[in-house]
């Protein structure tokens, strides 16, 4: 059975029916397969504020992060106006909203490292955490943060993760620079969500072999390492 099309899919078809001109792809393939998502359920909520063409990329993960997580919202952003679905979102007494984002760039103040305590009053369910991520290219993602003072006053969540990224789809001066991807993985890490954690990691292990040996012209290995980890990391 078909899956509804999700957050990221349906930014791109609106997108695609705003462009005055077909967007080329530079390599690699551009066509998802919908029948592919290794969904795992999951309390936090994720929201990919995406910069103009980037839902348009065959390389952008954060497709991925909609494929593994249910609850994600996609949104364009633009320096001029905001989207009202968005501000709904942020307001929406469920969640509490974590920008995600290096601290070092934030002032003190608005850095946290950890998820917030969960105080609840009587008959109040706690928040969901919901992570905004910034889909885009490092300088893009840094005019994102600076231009969005809708965001300015929820916290920052500055990761410290202790590995260093293995993504190589895109360059990238800095090897503690993550993919959007790799950094959703991270905060489900952190949410206590371990399961969705590595089928997301496991998951762009397989979108790289397949995007790669696609770009090159070879066949896949359905039975190499990368296929058979999500494999067995998949809900039965």
């Amino acid at each position: 059975m078909p899956h509804t099309p999700h957050a990221v899919h349906r930014l791109r078809t609106e997108r695609l029916a705003r462009a005055v001109k077909p967007f080329r792809a530079r390599g690699g393939p551009a066509e998802r397969c919908p029948g592919c998502r290794p969904a795992v359920p999951t309390r936090a909520g994720m929201c990919l504020l995406m910069a103009d063409i980037e839902p348009l990329k065959p390389s952008n993960t954060g497709w991925l992060i909609a494929d593994v997580v249910a609850d994600t919202f996609a949104f364009s952003w633009a320096r001029t106006q905001v989207d009202p679905r968005l501000l709904t979102l942020l307001a929406d007494p469920q969640w509490q909203p974590y920008v995600v984002f290096p601290g070092e760039f934030v002032t003190p103040e608005r850095v946290v490292t950890a998820l917030l305590p969960e105080v609840t009053g009587e008959g109040h369910p706690a928040k969901r955490p919901l992570f905004v991520l910034l889909d885009a290219t490092w300088s893009e993602a840094g005019k994102m943060f600076r231009k969005s003072p809708y965001l300015n006053h929820f916290p920052v969540l500055s990761l410290h993760p202790e590995q260093l990224s293995t993504y190589r789809l895109r360059r990238s001066t800095r090897s503690d620079h993550f993919c959007t991807s790799e950094v959703g993985a991270l905060c489900l890490a952190l949410a206590g969500e371990p399961q969705a954690a590595e089928v997301l990691a496991a998951y762009l292990d397989v979108f790289t072999h397949h995007y790669l040996q696609a770009k090159n012209q070879q066949p896949l290995d359905l039975d190499g390492a990368a296929h058979q980890r999500l494999r067995n990391l998949r809900p039965a």
